[in-house]
């Protein structure tokens, strides 16, 4: 069973089908899902179905307000070969998204930070890593603002659930470079 991961302002929780309609308000956006590598809801109901499939993951949480406990996004760590990287299993892959309503508040550093907390002090991972898409800028600004440090690009990639080819930058960081980070910060 997940854990409820809380900050200042956020509770991360796990998906719940009645989070459907309120996913579904935000993930039918086009200025979210593609430019994070997935397509867009069609209806309630395939909202629905995501919860129940991809969002049902370990690790996998809803990014809720505090004040009305209502989805408005989705973070998570995908561990170890499970990841799209390739990765041991001493290590995990960040992903994250955020409804329109809600860019540039913070909300989403402020819930990758916490995730990164988890994964390091409480699911004991060596290293988290994450990727962005050529162009996503608002997502190289959180892998920034929370201390990831560039690693590789991987050029002229089939990515799968588009259908399409892309450009991925890929950013990392270690338990020892986040441990003094927290201690200079």
């Amino acid at each position: 069973m997940l854990n409820k991961l809380e900050t200042e302002r956020l509770i991360l929780r796990p998906w719940k089908e009645t989070d459907a309609e309120s996913l579904y308000e935000y993930a039918k956006d086009p200025a979210v899902g593609p430019v994070a590598g997935w397509p867009v809801h069609t209806s309630v109901e395939n909202s629905r179905e995501i919860i129940r499939t991809v969002f049902a993951a370990p690790e996998t949480y809803a990014v809720c307000l505090k004040e009305d406990n209502r989805a408005i996004g989705c973070v998570a760590i995908t561990i170890g070969a499970k990841s799209n990287m390739n990765l041991s299993e001493t290590e995990g892959e960040i992903g994250y998204w955020i409804g329109v309503p809600f860019w540039g508040l913070g909300l989403i550093p402020e819930a990758v930070r916490e995730l990164m907390r988890h994964g390091f002090e409480e699911l004991n991972l060596k290293k988290l890593w994450c990727g962005y898409f050529e162009g996503n800028i608002k997502s190289k600004r959180v892998q920034e603002k929370c201390g990831f440090i560039y690693h590789h690009t991987n050029e002229d990639m089939h990515w799968a659930l588009m259908d399409d080819i892309r450009t991925e930058h890929v950013t990392c960081i270690t338990k020892e470079e986040w441990d003094l980070g927290i201690k200079n910060s």
